[in-house]
């Protein structure tokens, strides 16, 4: 039985995560962590085309037997051939992660498609599912109110957003349940919140104090339950039955073997409604200004 966590791979082609000490993650510590998390039927890759040589890290340490799922980038305003743009991408995405199809491809700004080309770039994606390039298309989203407008033109295979003890809005929203009985495949990202959930108060970007109150919180409810910061972020999404995926990013082999053994842990704690927030400046990464 393959596992419902997914590797999600931004450090293996950029120094991503606000908590990454490491920096960009080299080739060899790549296939460690890919090995042994095929020795615990982790079976499904989340990369994108923006994730710097990622890709190319990816095809040197073999997938070629590995669930991919790539997110296509915004086409550039100056392309004048769309159909020839997205196949180029898609094309040198293969030729670098060197497999002959992708589980999935996303558009990783799906807003895209509520603009004059919308109807053309996903027609365009159908065809190359059709022609059996991709098992599945779908959307990577950073807030629910994005789904709306979206379903009610399009269809996807697949909904990835983000999911986290403080960002509960896919699930508060009522769009997880919806999904779910659409059957579309969900699938939970930044469940640490590029890893600032797991830093201490102590390295914490001044940037955050103002929700500092928040931290005080959450840090006291850790406390009370004899939980860290790493088990309670990881069994709050993996406790979410409608998830089929949990994406997880490491930076090295240890990393991911703490997580595989907190995963395989039971859950049965109530994590407070208290805890979360909608406060975009703190729940969506891109409006950080360090």
């Amino acid at each position: 039985m393959y596992s419902k966590l997914a590797l999600g791979t931004a450090q293996f082609g950029l120094n991503y995560g606000i908590t990454n000490d490491v920096g960009q993650v080299k080739t060899k510590e790549v296939r460690k962590i890919l090995s042994y998390a095929k020795q615990n039927n982790i079976n499904s890759i989340d990369t994108a085309i923006e994730y710097g040589d990622c890709e190319l890290s990816l095809g040197k340490a073999n997938v070629l037997d590995w669930r991919v799922t790539t997110k296509l980038p915004v086409i550039p305003k100056n392309t004048n051939n769309i159909s020839v743009w997205i196949n180029q991408q898609i094309q040198a995405s293969l030729l670098l992660l060197k497999i002959p199809k992708l589980e999935g491809l996303l558009l990783h700004k799906p807003c895209e498609l509520l603009g004059k080309n919308g109807k053309e770039i996903w027609k365009i994606i159908q065809t190359k599912k059709d022609e059996g390039l991709i098992s599945k298309i779908g959307f990577s989203i950073y807030n629910p109110d994005e789904l709306e407008p979206l379903l009610a033109l399009y269809k996807p295979d697949i909904v990835q957003t983000p999911y986290n003890i403080l960002d509960r809005r896919i699930k508060s929203s009522g769009w997880l349940q919806k999904l779910n009985e659409n059957n579309i495949e969900i699938q939970a990202r930044s469940i640490f919140l590029q890893g600032l959930l797991l830093m201490s108060p102590i390295k914490r970007n001044k940037l955050f104090y103002k929700w500092r109150f928040l931290w005080r919180d959450l840090e006291s409810w850790l406390v009370k339950n004899n939980i860290s910061a790493l088990e309670a972020s990881l069994r709050f999404a993996m406790s979410e039955r409608n998830f089929d995926y949990v994406i997880v990013g490491v930076e090295t082999q240890k990393q991911l073997e703490e997580i595989i053994r907190i995963s395989k842990s039971n859950c049965d704690l109530d994590f407070p409604e208290s805890l979360s927030t909608s406060d975009v400046n703190l729940i969506e990464p891109v409006n950080w200004i360090c």
